[in-house]
């Protein structure tokens, strides 16, 4: 089989879409090495890495890269050719993971990896150009995908409920696993907290932006310092997303700011570190896809509190409390049940550590390759005009 597998986004600075893409193309190879893989640095013109994939090689010998762009333009004017297939020798596959989604495919078999549709559900969580540009590759996969992969049964569920004409059947929940290979890795401690105690600090990980709902994370964190609460610091460990200009401010009026550590990004080896030694992982998001970061701090052992939104809850399962992302003081009362109770946050790590093994990128690769070989015995959805 030849299978064509978008990697546009799994440069250095990857983010969740990136790792999905990465774990799987990996696992795929090293499961079936028989097939041919051609890996595409750029996939359409949303995304666009013009250092790709010289930041992240793959060296499988079954591994041939795509076309290289060095920049966007010529991106766009090779993956809207009509003749696209022809100039990529006809893969068997094409496998769209960017958002990007073309229709012009004659023969390939499209899958399109479908992650949510949080843009659509709340404007006010990105900005319009990147609102306008997922909706655009989502609008088009329900034209012209033969199937969809969806990280989760709620993004499953939400895709259906958007496009109800889509076939049911043609759409398969295959779950993202953790970037980390080795539970066991101790991790290295960040610099910015060499003067903060293991198991002596909150945790949150993620861009702050919007839709992570740090806004109202750190309202919770000052009413659980008001309330007499242990005076944990709260890290908060992601860079700066949109739409957050005024977050300083923020902390600075709710008088909470010398207890914020902002890491800003860190790498695997010090988030490793930081799920490890928190003493409660939260993870207040207010729309998800799946929720890598509450996944993997659960991997390291981490206690988590977590949201009931979404696809959180397939996730988490009976291994973290579960709360409304919304409830502020909700979010408070547990934090300081939690930091009076440590048996129960013992008991809350352990299991988490067990959830954590019910995801696995072998069997999720599997599950990919399955689809692959169920899409060539099946005729394409469409036929192009």
């Amino acid at each position: 089989m030849h299978i064509g597998f978008d990697i546009s986004q799994t440069g250095s600075g990857k983010a969740g879409c990136g790792f999905f893409a990465h774990a799987l193309i990996k696992a795929m190879m090293e499961l079936s090495p028989e097939h041919r893989y051609s890996l595409y640095p750029s996939f359409g013109d949303f995304y666009f890495d013009a250092l790709m994939p010289i930041e992240n090689p793959y060296s499988k010998q079954s591994a041939y890269y795509g076309p290289r762009h060095l920049t966007r333009e010529t991106a766009r004017q090779f993956w809207t050719d009509s003749d696209v297939e022809v100039s990529l020798k006809q893969p068997d596959i094409i496998h769209a993971n960017n958002f990007w989604c073309p229709t012009q495919l004659a023969s390939s078999r499209l899958i399109y990896t479908f992650y949510d549709m949080g843009f659509a559900v709340e404007p006010a969580w990105t900005t319009e150009a990147n609102r306008v540009g997922c909706f655009d590759g989502v609008f088009r996969s329900a034209m012209a995908a033969d199937w969809v992969v969806a990280i989760s049964e709620a993004s499953r569920t939400h895709y259906l409920s958007i496009f109800p004409h889509f076939p049911e059947e043609r759409i398969r929940v295959i779950y993202p696993c953790s970037r980390f290979a080795d539970s066991s890795a101790q991790g290295k401690r960040p610099k910015a907290l060499d003067d903060i105690a293991a198991l002596g600090f909150w945790l949150n990980v993620g861009t702050i932006e919007p839709r992570k709902n740090q806004r109202r994370l750190v309202e919770a964190y000052a009413r659980y310092l008001s309330l007499g609460g242990a005076p944990m610091p709260l890290v908060l460990a992601g860079g700066k997303g949109w739409l957050m200009e005024d977050f300083q401010k923020h902390l600075s009026e709710l008088g909470i700011d010398a207890q914020i550590v902002m890491t800003g990004y860190v790498t695997d080896d010090e988030l490793i570190w930081l799920y490890r030694n928190c003493f409660a992982n939260l993870y207040p998001s207010l729309f998800e896809g799946f929720g890598l970061p509450v996944l993997e701090g659960m991997q390291f052992g981490a206690t988590t509190l977590t949201t009931r939104s979404t696809s959180i809850p397939e996730v988490a399962g009976k291994a973290t409390i579960l709360l409304a992302p919304e409830d502020t003081e909700g979010w408070a009362q547990a934090m300081l049940r939690l930091a009076a109770n440590t048996n129960e946050r013992d008991q809350l790590s352990l299991a988490s550590l067990e959830q954590a093994k019910r995801f696995d990128w072998k069997i999720s690769a599997e599950a990919l390759l399955q689809l692959y070989e169920e899409a060539l015995a099946s005729p394409k959805r469409c036929e192009v005009q």
